[in-house]
């Protein structure tokens, strides 16, 4: 299997199964002297493990990373990071009916077509566990911004038909929401409106937003690997994201040039009075906040009986059993703050050789 990494001069490599012994990944290009220790990178795993709230998969996996390489009395050393986290309460015996059929929604077809077999034990490299090397190795980037002063913040903005209202939105409230809304009172309405769902043998979609603060201007290259672009391919490789918009997204199609352009002003110092680019113009930062939103799907391992295909061609029904997530959203939202983090951090390295004064600033 190709395409396990991602980056160019700060490179992951992910690796594991869900069922198998253990999630990792290696961290390359990681400079030397980064402040980093196992605490701060559990902190991260910890916003993403199950278990924690009846919003998610009761499987109970206490997601407790390693440092195997790469750090050594709390600095990195330059080397390749590499991070593990065990598995520990695999119950594989509830995939085992899944190995005759295709279940909608997941990638079990698709895998047989291009592999001839899959690991069909909780979906395997397909499962949301595989997450756990992007969410560790988004710590490590995540250190290296708040070196330079860059903030990568996200949260729910909607679950199903309910959305926040800005108005009523505190970031800090995302840390008492079961499903990391801002806003509480939303918060509350999407509870119910999940435990009806759960009630039904039904699941939910959502919308993550996703805030960059701090990013300094002319960072993203103008053609292929345009910021947005390599935005877009990060957030995009989450296996449960469909959609994925900058600024104010698909919401300009149906503006006037004059609607939607961002105005310049200078009062001391160049802005926009506007951001309805998201903070990125020809592929490169504008220096304002970057504005992401990922389409998150519903979760497709429902108890509610389905038709499907088994792979005697025959058409049968089957009801889902095992442990489940009714919705992906709340823990899907550190995976979507890891990527940016991680192509953010890419994007700064690449950026330092832009230009020629630069260059001659460091080495003379």
């Amino acid at each position: 299997m190709s395409g396990s990494i991602y980056g160019t001069l700060f490179r992951i490599s992910t690796w594991g199964e869900s069922h198998g012994e253990g999630i990792g990944v290696v961290v390359d290009g990681c400079p030397a002297g980064l402040p980093i220790d196992e605490s701060y990178i559990q902190s991260y795993l910890n916003r993403r493990k199950p278990g924690q709230t009846k919003f998610a998969t009761p499987r109970k996996e206490g997601d407790k990373v390693t440092i195997l390489s790469g750090v050594f009395e709390g600095r990195t050393t330059g080397t390749p990071i590499s991070l593990v986290v065990y598995n520990e309460n695999q119950r594989s015996a509830d995939y085992s009916d899944i190995a005759s059929y295709y279940r909608p929604g997941h990638s079990d077809y698709t895998y047989d077509q291009k592999y001839g077999f899959r690991d069909y034990r909780g979906s395997g490299r397909s499962s949301g566990r595989e997450t756990i090397g992007r969410v560790a190795a988004g710590a490590v980037a995540g250190a290296i911004l708040k070196e330079l002063g860059i903030k990568v913040s996200a949260y729910t903005k909607s679950i199903g038909p309910i959305c926040i209202d800005y108005n009523k939105a505190e970031l800090a409230n995302t840390f008492s929401s079961p499903l990391v809304m801002p806003d509480l009172e939303a918060s509350q309405k999407a509870e119910q409106y999940l435990l009806d769902l759960i009630e039904d043998h039904n699941s939910s979609g959502g919308v993550i937003e996703c805030i960059v603060k701090g990013m300094p201007a002319g960072i993203g290259e103008p053609v292929f690997d345009k910021l947005d672009a390599a935005l877009a391919k990060a957030v995009m490789s989450i296996g449960a994201v469909k959609g994925v918009e900058i600024g104010d997204g698909f919401l300009v199609s149906g503006r006037t040039g004059a609607d939607n352009n961002d105005a310049y002003v200078y009062d001391g110092q160049l802005r926009k009075k506007t951001n309805h680019a998201g903070g990125i113009l020809g592929g490169i930062s504008d220096g304002t906040e970057i504005v992401l939103r990922a389409a998150v799907k519903p979760t497709p391992s429902i108890a509610r009986t389905q038709n499907t295909v088994n792979k005697n061609n025959e058409n049968i029904e089957i009801q889902i059993h095992g442990r489940h997530d009714p919705v992906i959203v709340p823990r899907a939202v550190v995976v979507v703050e890891s990527m940016v983090a991680i192509t953010l951090v890419d994007q700064l390295f690449l950026g330092m050789t832009s230009r020629m004064d630069r260059i001659k600033d460091f080495y003379k």
